[in-house]
């Protein structure tokens, strides 16, 4: 049998938190996706089904500050312009869905970003 692979172990992780971590209208879930050269964030109500808020090193105005999309930089950057962008909607308290990833490095900085905007988890 061959071995899993790394994003297959990260995959049943996320799975794993998933059957606990859900967004509501109240506290919605603030979801990580990392690859190897952009990071994304979404802000998503899971009961109605919809996207709040999104962020990624690949939007314009992000992308002409940064100069590489995938470095904890860019993961700073995403998550406080996610964290902005949720703050003038209204949105204050969010749970943390790191999606299956480690909690360190890009992840980290991410989150961080994210409570210097106003945001809390």
């Amino acid at each position: 049998m061959a071995k899993a692979s790394r994003n297959d172990r990260r995959l049943k992780r996320h799975e794993r938190v998933r059957k606990n971590v859900f967004g509501t209208p109240e506290k919605p879930r603030l979801c990580v996706y990392r690859s190897n050269c952009n990071i994304s964030a979404q802000i998503i109500d899971d009961v109605n089904g919809n996207t709040l808020v999104s962020a990624s090193s690949l939007d314009k105005e992000l992308k002409a500050q940064l100069e590489n999309g995938g470095n904890k930089d860019a993961a700073k950057a995403v998550g406080k312009a996610v964290g902005e962008r949720a703050v003038a909607k209204g949105i204050k308290v969010v749970a943390f869905d790191r999606g299956g990833y480690l909690y360190h490095g890009r992840v980290k900085e991410l989150a961080d970003g994210a409570r210097e905007a106003g945001l809390e988890f």
